[in-house]
């Protein structure tokens, strides 16, 4: 009799998840996408009423979460979050920042914002998560999102664009050193998203038609494009992927 194999499961029912930047797009697409493949995620974020709404319309639906204030910036306050609420099995590395200018036309000042928010608070959080998971000898998934910025450049973006080859070089290395302790780290990569944030950029009908020119199925992503992808890299179907790039970019950088 011929053994079939057995899929690995999406399901997540019981993991915590720290979800950053999660009580709007993409994060809060992630936490709604973990919440319903069952495990319970942290919404954290600097302002108390977007996560506390955003994590009760996650209650409202039936489904579990929590919400914390927290800026990543601040190391300690990071560590000690992860220390009282952790260990979390899952990583949502969202939070991120950008400001676009020409070369000749950014400031130190922007440039010291973006990559202490988008690299050394990402970096930080992760090792935040990952002493927990090995303090206790738990798998875990850490999903950095990155951008396809992170792998092609672009007006405007040199300052974004170094922020996220930052994270692409940094998720590699992670990669390794936490594969012994079965620690996967990957990014999640997006095209331009539609949400509160790109929505008035997006309205310049000009600027909209020379984004959807360079994606190869012709429309900018929507919040439930990023979500299948969470939690098939945060869950047992994705075992054997790390150190990798889940390009949800449309084909931008397939040219």
């Amino acid at each position: 009799m011929t053994k079939l194999p057995t899929t690995p499961s999406f399901r997540l029912d019981g993991r915590k998840a720290l979800v950053t930047g999660g009580g709007r797009g993409i994060g809060l697409g992630a936490a709604t996408a973990l919440a319903e493949a069952g495990a319970i995620p942290l919404l954290v974020a600097r302002t108390e009423s977007e996560i506390v709404a955003a994590s009760q319309a996650l209650k409202d639906r039936g489904l579990h979460a929590g919400a914390a204030v927290l800026d990543i910036t601040d190391r300690k306050a990071v560590e000690r979050l992860v220390d009282e609420e952790g260990p979390f099995q899952i990583l949502v590395n969202n939070a991120g920042f950008a400001r676009h200018a020409h070369l000749v036309d950014a400031t130190e000042d922007e440039y010291d914002t973006v990559m202490d928010i988008n690299v050394k608070a990402a970096y930080f959080v992760a090792q935040a998560v990952a002493w927990g998971l090995m303090s206790t000898e738990l798998p875990g998934s850490i999903i950095n999102i990155s951008s396809q910025m992170g792998h092609v450049g672009g007006t405007k973006r040199t300052i974004y664009c170094a922020s996220k080859h930052a994270v692409e070089g940094m998720t590699k290395a992670m990669a390794w050193e936490l594969g012994s302790y079965n620690i996967r780290v990957n990014t999640l990569c997006p095209t331009f998203i539609e949400t509160e944030l790109t929505k008035p950029i997006l309205a310049d009908e000009d600027f909209r038609k020379s984004v959807e020119s360079k994606i190869a199925l012709g429309r900018v992503g929507q919040v439930e494009d990023i979500m299948g992808g969470i939690v098939f890299l945060a869950s047992d179907a994705s075992n054997l992927i790390t150190g990798s790039s889940l390009m949800i970019d449309g084909g931008w950088t397939a040219i």
